[in-house]
């Protein structure tokens, strides 16, 4: 896996933009990774509606629980399926809308200065073995692309919104991923 330094892409993957980003403020580089967690609806997995989500075109009539998302404009930098796909919708270096109110080591405005990175699943479900390995090569493709990253800056979006959220929650293997990114690097 590689980013292509001028576009902020991922070679060799889906790419489908989103409307829900804009660019870092003046002096904003990457210095943060937030993993996520996400499912839609609610522990199902699969589906168009991550993509949806992520491109303002969820209809809120195709089940009961998008009704509450409607009018929500939000986005990831990626996605990483169950499958281990990863779908990029905001290229690295323009601020994705990923973590809303938060704050991290006494910085707020997390988006600011952070890289989101969505996988697909449940607080409670165990995240699969595609997902841990195409997070630590995203991870160390992210962290050759930018050497702002570091494997000491990387939290769970529980840890930077404390008061709002549980991703990636407990199912979430931390040590699993460190030890996959000891091995990479």
């Amino acid at each position: 896996m590689h980013v292509d330094p001028i576009t902020g892409l991922l070679t060799g993957v889906r790419y489908l933009s989103s409307p829900n980003a804009d660019e870092r403020p003046a002096g904003c580089i990457p210095e943060l990774i937030v993993i996520h967690g996400i499912s839609l609806p609610p522990g199902e997995f699969g589906g168009p509606w991550i993509d949806a989500l992520f491109t303002n075109r969820l209809d809120p009539n195709a089940h009961p629980y998008f009704s509450g998302l409607c009018g929500l404009e939000v986005s990831a930098h990626a996605l990483i399926r169950r499958d281990g796909e990863v779908v990029q919708y905001v290229p690295f270096q323009r601020r994705a809308w990923h973590a809303g109110a938060s704050n991290y080591c006494g910085r707020a405005r997390c988006n600011d200065f952070s890289i989101g990175i969505e996988l697909e699943g449940t607080d409670n479900l165990a995240y699969t073995a595609e997902q841990y390995h195409r997070l630590a090569a995203l991870i160390g493709a992210l962290i050759k692309a930018y050497p702002s990253l570091s494997r000491e800056h990387i939290v769970g979006h529980a840890d930077i919104a404390r008061a709002r959220k549980t991703d990636p929650g407990p199912a979430f293997d931390w040590a699993r991923l460190r030890h996959l990114l000891e091995v990479r690097t």
